[in-house]
């Protein structure tokens, strides 16, 4: 399958392995990936901060960006999120309906248009993982407990096929990180603190690991515990996966 991947800002320029990562794993499952898509951003920073013309500016760029291909996989929920809700109001014509049609978050092109790979792999550690808000309540690719069902959905079905992976039950599975974009910037205090207890049932339940698909709730995490010496291994879904499967 020929897909374009499309690489958020913040990735580019904080966690270049994740798209690294997320190439290498696309093509090693058979994917003819593109790297022609030239956009920086999908305009959500923007957006959060309520600079609206700046936003649909961005926005205009990547939904131009995005008129060429059938399937754009991104490294994030978060900005698929954006791509697909919010791309259609901020973008005139029919190109930001068409970016939402065809763009997925890296697991949700997995588990739906490529179909669900058997992975053969092996990652012997304990796994906590994190599913960001927008991934979770946005796309709806976890399960969530305000709804009275189990963790669930693409990414918990991909970790589960892992040869000595062990996915460490949590006390609050689903509870945001705190990051949310520009709430991280202006309630800094609250947004540690929601930070540090997400970090403190990981380590309650004895994680080795950190995973998750949304590279802005990895960082946020990554810096407090990196900042509080919490001996925790922070990985995107895609670097974990490329690892797994070599």
């Amino acid at each position: 399958m020929r897909v374009a991947l499309a690489v958020p800002c913040y990735v580019d320029q904080l966690r270049p392995s994740a798209a690294q990562a997320t190439l290498v794993l696309l093509e090693r499952l058979g994917c003819d990936v593109n790297l022609a898509f030239d956009a920086p951003c999908c305009g959500q920073p923007m957006s959060n901060a309520g600079a609206v013309a700046a936003a649909r500016g961005a926005a205009t760029t990547w939904a131009t960006s995005a008129r060429p291909f059938d399937v754009v996989v991104m490294p994030s929920g978060s900005c698929t999120h954006h791509v697909r809700h919010h791309l259609p109001s901020l973008v005139s014509g029919d190109a930001g309906t068409h970016a939402a049609r065809v763009t997925y978050e890296l697991c949700e092109f997995l588990a739906g248009p490529l179909g669900m790979p058997q992975l053969t792999g092996r990652f012997a550690h304990r796994v906590a993982m994190h599913l960001g808000c927008h991934a979770q309540r946005g796309l709806r690719l976890g399960g969530s407990s305000e709804l009275h069902q189990p963790p669930s959905g693409p990414m918990h079905t991909l970790l589960g096929a892992l040869d000595g992976l062990t996915l460490v039950p949590l006390d609050r599975p689903d509870e945001c990180c705190g990051f949310g974009g520009s709430f991280a910037i202006g309630e800094p205090e609250l947004s540690v603190a929601m930070g540090r207890d997400r970090l403190t049932d990981y380590t309650t339940h004895q994680a080795e690991v950190l995973v998750s698909s949304d590279p802005s709730c990895l960082l946020h995490l990554e810096v407090i515990a990196s900042r509080s010496a919490v001996p925790l291994r922070t990985m995107h879904i895609a670097e974990l996966l490329e690892e797994a499967t070599r």
